[in-house]
């Protein structure tokens, strides 16, 4: 058994511990809440945007009257010869496993789409690191991070081999990364979000790409939380999402963020959007004949990609507030476990104690009876 003086030791050292952990968890509630502002703040918009492109459908011709193939190069389907994964992670960890499943649900997207080539846009730091360990980087595309640039540990300017590539399953198409960010979820822009989907609209309508997806963390409360692989382009219905993969938390998780939450003043119900929602909804169903200084044609083609351009934003909001929740959900239940630790060891000591005590006790006595 360890000393008294090892286990006072071990106890401020967990206690020092349990104080980080529980500032880590006031810190990521309070980002939680902005980020959760942050992106209701951004839903007006968005949803308007959506009922103005719904309003023009039905007075421009999107489609060609005669081989009815349509006229806006966005919503042109063709086979998938080609596709772009954007993946969304965080830059940091300390967050359960928010990071480790987003990989995983884009390791499974790869091996669905054997026979196609699939290049990969890296957001946050953990994606990147994980992609540039198994695929190499786009000879044609030097890596950018957005904000700043930093390689990855041990990272050189030439394009690394893939460790695992034996261990991969054989694929006919090829997988590469064609552009790398970081910093974005810490301080998000929508500059950003218009600057990336310019690129991918570029792209899709050079015929580079024919799909897009986005795969991140869909957030809606701190108990109402899933994975989900989108797909952006082609757009097949304006104001529908297109799921293509989605996984759902457990009930164990939802309890653990849900006890998270109470204790850090969180709300875990989602914000009532309602009447926002009706009053944006009127604008695209109302039976009135709207007087445009453009023709309809020619402003759904200019506003299309924005939409895009809102739909990888509206991600990217998502995204940063479940990184929040998975950070405030695990430092809670790291600083729960100092506690359970402190009282072990606290236990510990105190019969250390007793021990020390009861044999100083008996030498008194044998010495005494020893006279």
């Amino acid at each position: 058994m360890a000393n008294v003086l090892d286990i006072r030791r071990r106890i401020r050292s967990v206690v020092n511990t349990r104080q980080i952990t529980k500032a880590m968890k006031t810190v990521s509630a309070a980002k939680l809440r902005r980020a959760q502002e942050g992106a209701m703040a951004a839903r007006p918009y968005a949803q308007m945007l959506t009922n103005v492109l719904k309003s023009l459908v039905s007075r421009a011709d999107i489609y060609d009257p005669v081989s009815g193939q349509p006229l806006h190069p966005l919503l042109a389907e063709r086979p998938e010869k080609t596709v772009l994964l954007i993946v969304v992670t965080g830059d940091k960890g300390l967050a359960g496993a928010f990071n480790t499943n987003i990989l995983k649900m884009a390791s499974r997207f790869i091996e669905s789409k054997p026979d196609q080539n699939i290049d990969i846009e890296c957001i946050g730091r953990k994606g990147r690191d994980f992609m540039r360990r198994r695929y190499p980087m786009a000879p044609e595309s030097p890596a950018n991070d957005g904000a700043t640039t930093a390689p990855a540990d041990g990272a050189t300017g030439v394009a690394p081999v893939p460790r695992d590539a034996e261990a991969a399953p054989k694929r006919s198409g090829r997988v590469q990364i064609v552009g790398e960010h970081i910093g974005v979820l810490g301080k998000l822009d929508y500059n950003f979000a218009n600057a990336l989907s310019e690129n991918v609209v570029a792209r899709y309508s050079r015929d580079e790409i024919d799909g897009v997806y986005i795969l991140f963390n869909e957030f809606k409360s701190v108990i109402a939380q899933r994975l989900v692989a989108e797909r952006l382009l082609p757009i097949k219905e304006i104001g529908e999402v297109d799921v293509l993969m989605a996984e759902e938390a457990s009930e164990e998780e939802r309890k653990k963020r849900l006890e998270a939450a109470k204790g850090a003043g969180v709300g875990v119900r989602p914000s009532d959007t309602t009447a926002v929602d009706e009053a944006a909804a009127k604008f695209g169903t109302a039976q009135v004949d709207y007087i445009y200084e453009q023709p309809p044609g020619e402003l759904f083609r200019g506003i299309l990609p924005k939409y895009i351009g809102i739909q990888i934003f509206h991600a990217l909001l998502e995204s940063a507030a479940a990184e929040h929740a998975a950070r405030m959900t695990a430092m809670d239940a790291a600083t729960i476990n100092a506690s359970d630790m402190i009282d072990s060891l606290t236990l510990i000591m105190n019969r250390a104690r007793q021990a020390k005590i009861t044999k100083e006790i008996i030498e008194i006595v044998s010495g005494a009876a020893a006279q």
